[in-house]
């Protein structure tokens, strides 16, 4: 299977199955002197772990974490991070009914057109804990940036067309929220929704949106490696992911180029910076020191209790009722892989734009100390 990996300096791969062994990542290009044990990657695991809310599969899997090299005395040694969650609570005879059929919204037909096998317990790669391994990836990637000055925050935005109020939205909100939405108000209205559609059998979709603060001017290629569409890419390859903005993003086509564009001053202290930002931080497929914005439509989870209507692998009309247990909205448990998935692209441009000019390689060779 190809399309595994990710990234051209600080690059991942994930492997594992849904209901094999276990799934995991290697992260290759890591700094070494990086400060990471298990317990600091175990924060970010946990924030998509199943069953802390009622609005999440019922499923009590542990997700923990063990770093099996490319660490040594709680520092990354710049070798390569493998990192593996073994798979302990999987009940693969859920899944025996859906052997002969495809589910409606999963990939179980297009797997079984391009390989002519599938695994269908649970979805083998295409399952939502393939996500384990690029939020473990994840985790080493923000923790860098945090040392550069460089937050990366998501939280919901939108659930079932129920959206958080600029004006009464606060971060400190959405660790209260069940459903991580800074607005409180909008989140009571949400989880009324959720539990009329649960009562229904039923799922709902959202928006989660993405701030990054303190990202550097002029990170980004101006071509085909635009900083707007490797972040396009790596939010949209989240399995759930149907669409993705930067910004004011399809709003920017209902505008005009006198409201869209943004305003350029120079502050009290010389800095250039803009009077709006309608562009997300990026212009021209490069960073400009505002913040930048993303954000990432995520449509109902598909695995619904109500009676549906499909075809069997031999072509035959039938319909299926999906058994197992599974989560009402993908929403919150996607929060932190959009939040991964953006730091790891952030700090691999980071790295790549290190040699867009002669001065950084000259600043870094004339760091390096002589050997005594």
């Amino acid at each position: 299977m190809a399309g595994s990996t990710l990234g051209t300096v600080f690059q991942l791969a994930t492997w594992g199955e849904s209901h094999g062994a276990g799934v995991g990542v290697v992260v290759d290009g890591c700094p070494a002197g990086v400060e990471l044990r298990e317990e600091i990657v175990q924060r970010y695991l946990n924030r998509r772990k199943p069953g802390q809310t009622r609005y999440s599969t019922p499923r009590k899997e542990e997700d923990a974490v063990e770093i099996l090299s490319g660490v040594f005395e709680g520092k990354t040694t710049g070798t390569p991070i493998s990192m593996v969650v073994y798979n302990k609570t999987q009940r693969s005879g859920d899944y025996s009914q859906i052997a002969e059929s495809y589910r409606p919204g999963h990939a179980d037909y297009t797997f079984d057109q391009k390989y002519g096998f599938r695994d269908y317990r649970g979805g083998g790669r295409s399952s939502g804990r393939e996500t384990i391994g690029r939020v473990a990836a994840g985790a080493i990637a923000a923790e860098i940036l945090k040392s550069l000055g460089i937050q990366v925050c998501a939280y919901t935005k939108e659930i079932g067309g129920i959206a958080a109020d600029p004006s009464r939205s606060h971060l400190e909100n959405v660790k209260e929220s069940p459903l991580y939405m800074p607005d409180l108000a909008a989140s009571q209205e949400a989880e009324l929704l959720l539990e009329q559609k649960m009562k229904e059998q039923d799922s709902v979709g959202g928006v989660i949106e993405c701030i990054v603060k303190g990202m550097p001017a002029g990170v980004g290629e101006p071509v085909f490696d635009r900083l707007d569409a490797n972040l396009a890419r790596a939010v949209m390859s989240i399995g759930a992911i149907k669409g993705v903005e930067i910004g004011d993003g399809f709003e920017a086509a209902r505008s005009f180029g006198s409201q869209n564009n943004d305003s350029f001053q120079t502050d009290s202290s010389g800095r250039v910076t803009k009077k709006t930002n309608h562009a997300g931080g990026i212009l021209g497929g490069i960073s400009d020191g505002s913040d930048i914005v993303i954000r990432a439509a995520v449509k109902p989870t598909p695995s619904i209790s109500r009676s549906q209507q499909t075809v069997s692998r031999n072509g035959e009309n039938i319909e299926i009722q999906v058994r197992g247990r599974h989560d009402p909205i993908i929403v919150p448990r996607a929060v932190v892989v959009v939040e991964a998935m953006t730091a790891i692209t952030l700090l691999d441009m980071l790295m790549i734009s290190m040699t867009s000019r002669l001065e950084y390689l000259q600043s870094f060779v004339h760091a390096r100390k002589p050997l005594s």
